[in-house]
């Protein structure tokens, strides 16, 4: 293997996406070319088609990132069944990588987390079993909304502030932090 090679091409992919990123944040995806990502990368057609197929493959790989990331914030929570409301966790994730959030919301992402960190069990509880369905996707829209108006203010608010709204919000009836 030509360790090499491998660090300039994750050195050479790192920059792409940097690039799409800095882009993306004053444009619209079709208003990209990738003609102008190259030359504010820095780099040719060729070196950009022989990492990705197109601006639709970068975009997909930046959310494969953030996703892959918020699993292994979560990775305990998830691998031993404990409940995912440390929303604190999350609310600091993403004060700490605004930019990426952003992105990810600009691109349209943000219909793909369907559960991300609904207890099921806890609402079952909470609701008697009924129309789960509906509020596990009335707290995703909530909270996916919350977080879209945190981003667009700057996160001025704290991430421990952001965490109460959400406890106000359910009035208890998010799990304390440590209980499954």
């Amino acid at each position: 293997m030509n360790t090499a090679n491998n660090k300039r091409r994750k050195e050479t992919l790192e920059t792409i996406k940097k690039t799409f990123v800095e882009l993306i944040q004053n444009q619209e995806l079709d208003q990209i070319s990738i003609s102008q990502l190259c030359k504010k990368a820095g780099i040719n057609r060729t070196t950009f088609y022989a990492c990705y197929d197109g601006l639709h493959d970068i975009a997909d790989s930046i959310r494969k990132d953030l996703e892959d990331n918020m699993v292994e914030m979560y990775r305990d929570e998830i691998e031993n069944r404990k409940s995912r409301n440390d929303y604190l966790k999350l609310f600091r994730h993403i004060k700490d990588n605004q930019i990426f959030y952003r992105t990810y919301f600009k691109l349209g992402y943000d219909t793909q987390l369907k559960g991300f960190g609904y207890d099921a069990k806890a609402a079952a509880k909470y609701f008697d079993n009924k129309f789960i369905q509906y509020h596990s996707e009335f707290f995703r829209a909530g909270i996916t909304r919350i977080i879209r108006m945190w981003l667009e203010n700057g996160c001025e608010e704290s991430p421990e502030d952001m965490m109460e709204i959400i406890r106000s919000e359910y009035k208890g009836r998010l799990a304390q932090d440590g209980e499954k």
